[in-house]
């Protein structure tokens, strides 16, 4: 069991490993070499079009700017919530307040129970008397274990129960509130999106000699005659778009050795065929990617025509629009059919959240794989029992000691020993979730969610009972069987719930050490994205050819929701637990809200691009669970106390978990509708305003292309390739010499690129060059439109 000492080797390493990762990211953010690692937003939004900061070198020779190596603290925090709702999306606003929700609740909680019960806690003496049978440390003299059997004291831990709920529950009330508002503020007034009008429908009924477009078309036009515009239709272009992929592999590979010919005219790049190019015959690698290219450009054609010409390429799903967003409303919110398995109708996702892949998958094959996947996940998380067992068995070496008395020598040596239990716990937990998120989303993909959100929602939803199950069920019910081994084998079995009662407190320390691990040093290590640096530089190094390649190399990624929502209410429920039980948890988790809020703030201005925007769809999860938080630590703490003999006190805490259900059902009745339908009164105020303000507003026109499948966007691309103009490439060392012959006319400094090859574009002017990726298309028309189509516009939305 961590002792004092050893909680102090833990926070050592971790507040130094967290100021080391501060200092490195402070360094390394100024380097113009950088900045599309930790400026790719500004990137993204066209604020800067190249890598070094005016015309500066690679490396930044400015000494002042060394030395505010915290000015990134201010301009986190420069944004009011409005600015910040218009540069990132309510999505990440709402996730920021998730931060500021639990400093808000934690705060208050931490000052009462640190003045109130930490008296009553070491005041009780009971772990003293406990000595011989009980494995604890001096930290436990500060916990609920500490109060003697019986002690009326335990009224005092009941009353801060009751007053810490109705905190939570008064605070979640007003989140919730102020959230809902935003979210119909935020529909409100948002300006016009093709999901607003769109509804998607699944489970289309097959009818003989019609297509799917023509039934679809035939049943809205007869019960919706009034709002029905038209319909776009799915097609399973899943092998198409795997083909494209590998043509652009090839591509690339084909552009890299045409640059390294030109660099070196004297000598053609040459290589094997084999695997990773260490076996197999010697080929020209010009004429070798060029005839792969050739082989692949004629099974694409075929494909396409596939494609385009098999009805059954038409999957039974459609994106049915409407004239007016109150009809979308009407057909989004209500059952179209008397058999309630077909003609399923609900908003459609915003175009860049759907999910095409899974649009593919037929509609009564999604309960079996959701049934299997349900299965796989129950696996999962027992599997994973097994190394959070061995986890537990590092943190609680005195309790292996007393029945292996031979590892004692080793255990022993001071060093190891601090290490052992207050540092490697926490991050061999830590590396032990780490590709779990990833496993759980590939989980949802196969359970056949259409949009990104959902599939991060539901991953969400896994990662949470598995952290619920395995990271505090499962560290408690382990930890609590390594620490107490002895008293477990010695004892009478009717000892046995008082131990666990005695010992469940004491797992605190455990937590302690993962809330250091993964809550400081591992939200230092966020900032400083190691991970995205160390691969961008490799692929800019070896990969990147173009300019697109580089921007292709710039990894923003997103907040991550399924990953990051899931441990932030871990750190709810640890901190709703134990706030009674062991409240010297309490500050390790404030540290955690506030230093994570900065970070998370700075990367969402400065870092990380939204694939989509829900309107904070995921809100209602988030209170539900926090709302298990509440209830779970009820649980706990009647539990823990019917072991302590406390029988006038216990009773009274049965009302608790039943008010807090009583108040999770009032605010989904009165908050829920908000992020489930639109109302109507809002669809038809706003469809009158823009009917007032746009009379003449052509809404076949706007919606025509809004959800095209991407197979059409790329036969578009195929066929304008042959329009597109002729891009002149410059390798590093012919640039550099012209930017230098630039300087020297100019008598200003030179911008050195960190890059091998650049397109450049010469502007007719008389004084300056720029040098900058130039790509211009000529567009035209295509001349075969896709089959089965009500409507299909080039007009982009």
């Amino acid at each position: 069991m961590a002792t004092l000492e050893d909680l102090g080797v833990s926070a050592f390493i971790n507040i130094v490993g967290a100021f080391i990762f501060l200092l490195l990211f402070a360094v390394l953010r100024i380097q113009p070499i950088n900045d599309r690692v930790y400026f790719p937003k500004l990137y993204i939004a066209k604020k800067r079009t190249h890598d070094h900061r005016g015309a500066r070198r690679a490396i930044n020779l400015n000494l002042c700017t060394y030395f505010k190596f915290l000015s990134w603290v201010p301009g986190a925090l420069r944004m009011n919530q409005t600015e910040l709702i218009h540069h990132a999306g309510l999505d990440s606003v709402v996730y920021l307040r998730i931060y500021t929700l639990g400093l808000k609740i934690f705060l208050p909680i931490m000052v009462v129970a640190l003045l109130v019960l930490i008296p009553v806690n070491v005041s009780g003496g009971t772990l003293l008397n406990l000595k011989k049978d009980v494995v604890f440390s001096d930290i436990d003299k500060l916990s609920i274990s500490n109060v003697s059997p019986g002690s009326n004291r335990f009224f005092i831990h009941l009353l801060m129960a009751y007053v810490f709920t109705f905190w939570t529950c008064f605070m979640l009330y007003k989140e919730y509130s102020n959230v809902a508002f935003m979210r119909l503020h935020f529909l409100a007034s948002q300006k016009r999106c093709a999901d607003q009008f769109t509804v998607i429908v699944r489970n289309i009924p097959r009818v003989s000699s019609h297509t799917t477009s023509e039934t679809v078309e035939e049943f809205f036009r007869r019960n919706h005659p009034d709002h029905f515009l038209g319909q776009q239709a799915v097609y399973n272009a899943n092998r198409y778009a795997k083909l494209v992929k590998r043509k652009e592999r090839l591509q690339n590979w084909l552009d890299y050795y045409q640059l390294k010919f030109e660099r070196h005219p004297d000598k053609r790049p040459t290589g094997r065929t084999g695997c990773f190019g260490f076996c197999g015959g010697e080929v020209d690698q010009i004429d070798y990617y060029r005839a792969r290219i050739s082989e692949l450009d004629k099974r694409m054609a075929s494909e396409r025509q596939k494609v385009l010409n098999d009805p059954k390429a038409i999957m039974p799903v459609s994106f049915v629009t409407f004239d007016s967003r109150w009809g979308a409303a009407v057909c989004a919110q209500t059952q179209q059919s008397k058999n309630p398995t077909q003609w399923l109708t609900d908003w459609a996702p915003e175009p860049r959240d759907v999910y095409w892949e899974n649009l593919a998958i037929p509609f009564f094959s999604l309960s079996i794989r959701r049934f299997l996947i349900s299965i796989a996940v129950f696996a999962l998380v027992f599997f994973y029992m097994i190394p959070i067992a061995f986890v537990q068995s590092l943190a609680n070496l005195e309790g292996i000691e007393k029945v292996a008395p031979f590892v004692r020598p080793i255990i022993e040596v001071k060093v190891v020993k601090s290490f052992l239990q207050g540092f490697l716990p926490g991050l061999a937990l830590k590396l032990f979730l780490y590709i779990l998120p990833s496993v759980l989303m590939i989980m949802s993909k196969v359970e056949g969610y259409v949009s990104l959100s959902s599939l991060e929602r539901r991953t969400a939803s896994k990662y949470y009972y598995f952290m619920l199950v395995n990271v505090f069920l499962g560290s408690i019910i382990a930890g609590t069987a390594f620490e107490q081994l002895y008293s477990f084998f010695h004892d009478p079995p009717s000892e046995i719930p008082r131990t666990i009662g005695v010992a469940v407190p004491m797992k605190a320390t455990f937590f302690m050490t993962y809330i250091m691990v993964d809550g400081w040093a591992g939200i230092a290590n966020e900032i400083l994205r190691v991970k995205p640096l160390v691969i961008y530089h490799l692929k800019n190094m070896f990969i990147v050819k173009t300019e697109r390649d580089r921007e292709r190399a710039m990894d923003p990624r997103n907040i991550q929701l399924g990953e990051n929502l899931p441990s932030l209410q871990l750190y709810f429920l640890l901190g709703l637990v134990y706030a009674v039980i062991t409240p010297i948890l309490l500050p390790f988790i404030i540290v955690f809200y506030a230093f994570a809020f900065l970070v998370y703030r700075h990367q969402i201005i400065n870092v990380y691009n939204q694939e989509y925007e829900s309107a904070a769809a995921f809100w209602p999860q988030v209170h539900s669970r926090i709302i298990a938080s509440l209830l779970i630590s009820h649980v706990t703490l009647f539990g823990l106390l019917s072991t302590m003999k406390a029988a006038y006190s216990t009773p009274l805490l049965i009302f608790l978990p039943l008010l807090t259900i009583w108040f999770h059902k009032y605010c989904k009745s009165r908050f829920e509708p908000a992020f489930r339908k639109y109302p109507l009164e809002e669809a038809m105020e706003k469809d009158r305003m823009e009917h007032a303000s746009e009379p003449s507003l052509n809404l076949k026109t706007y919606l025509a292309n809004a959800y095209l499948h991407p197979i059409f966007h790329m036969f578009e691309q195929e066929e304008q390739k042959e329009e597109t103009t002729l891009e002149v490439r410059i390798d590093k060392s012919q640039q550099q010499q012209q930017q230098q012959h630039h300087v020297r006319s100019s008598h200003t400094q030179y911008e050195e690129r960190n890059t091998e090859t650049h397109y450049y574009h010469e502007e007719r002017s008389s004084s300056q060059y720029q040098y900058q990726y130039q790509h211009e298309e000529t567009h035209m028309r295509s001349e075969q439109s896709p089959p089965h189509f009500v409507y299909h516009h080039e007009i982009q939305p």
